[in-house]
C-alpha cells in the first residue's frame, strides 16, 4: 500500500485523516479524499523498483530549471557526489499520444524507461523533462532529503556554471570517493551504531 497526499489540498491543510491509502494497481483503500493526480506516476516506481519506499515530487526552482532546460545535471562538485552517482539524469518528453492517453502514468513510464541503464539506488532523483525533479529513497523521508539535496546541489551547478558555463564534471576519482564513502559496503562516514551483544 501507498500513503499519498490528497489532491488539491494545500500542504498547511493537511492532516493525518486526509491522506490517501492505495494499492499499488492505484485503488483507493482508505481515506476520504481523491489521492494526489501523481499518483500513477509514483506507483509506476514503486512498482520498477521494489527497494524504493518513499517518493516525492516538487517543482523546486532550481531543479526544475534543469528539468524545462531539459538538460541533466552535471555533477560538477563534491557535495553533488555525496548525494548523487553521477549525473541526476533528464528525461525524454512525453509523446502526444502517451499525454493523451494517460498522462500521470506516461511521467512515470518516463523515468522508469530513463533508469533503463541507470541504478536508481545510486542515483535517487531524476528531472522530468519540461516538468520537475522527482525523487525517491528508502523511505519517505529520505525520498524528501533527496529532493532537499537535489535541490541543493541544482543550486550549485547553476551558480557554478554561470561563474564557468565550460565547468567540467568532478573528477572520476573524487566521485567515487565522495559518493563510496557515505553509501555502500565501505561506507565510513557518519557514526556507527551502537551495538549491544
Amino acid at each position: 500500500m501507498v500513503a499519498i497526499k490528497p489532491s488539491g489540498v494545500a500542504y498547511d491543510e493537511l492532516r493525518r485523516d486526509n491522506i490517501v491509502l492505495v494499492s499499488l494497481d492505484g485503488d483507493v483503500v482508505e481515506g476520504p479524499l481523491a489521492p494526489s493526480s501523481d499518483t500513477p506516476s509514483h506507483l509506476a516506481l514503486y512498482r520498477a523498483w521494489p527497494h524504493v519506499g518513499g517518493v516525492a515530487h516538487a517543482h523546486s526552482p532550481a531543479a526544475t530549471g534543469f528539468a524545462q532546460a531539459r538538460r541533466p545535471m552535471p555533477c560538477l562538485g563534491t557535495t553533488h557526489a555525496d548525494h548523487f552517482h553521477g549525473e541526476v539524469p533528464v528525461t525524454r518528453l512525453p509523446t502526444r499520444e502517451e499525454v493523451a492517453a494517460d498522462y500521470e502514468t506516461a511521467i512515470g513510464t518516463v523515468i522508469v524507461e530513463c533508469f533503463a541503464d541507470r541504478d536508481p539506488a545510486a542515483v535517487p532523483g531524476v528531472l522530468v523533462a519540461a516538468h520537475g525533479p522527482f525523487t525517491w529513497g528508502r523511505d519517505a523521508a529520505e525520498a524528501v532529503r533527496n529532493a532537499v539535496a537535489l535541490e541543493a546541489a541544482a543550486l550549485m551547478a547553476l551558480h557554478t556554471l554561470g561563474i564557468n558555463p565550460k565547468a567540467p564534471p568532478l573528477p572520476e576519482y573524487l566521485l567515487q570517493k565522495h559518493y563510496r564513502r557515505k553509501h555502500g559496503p565501505d561506507a565510513y562516514y557518519g557514526q556507527k551504531p551502537n551495538r549491544s551483544d
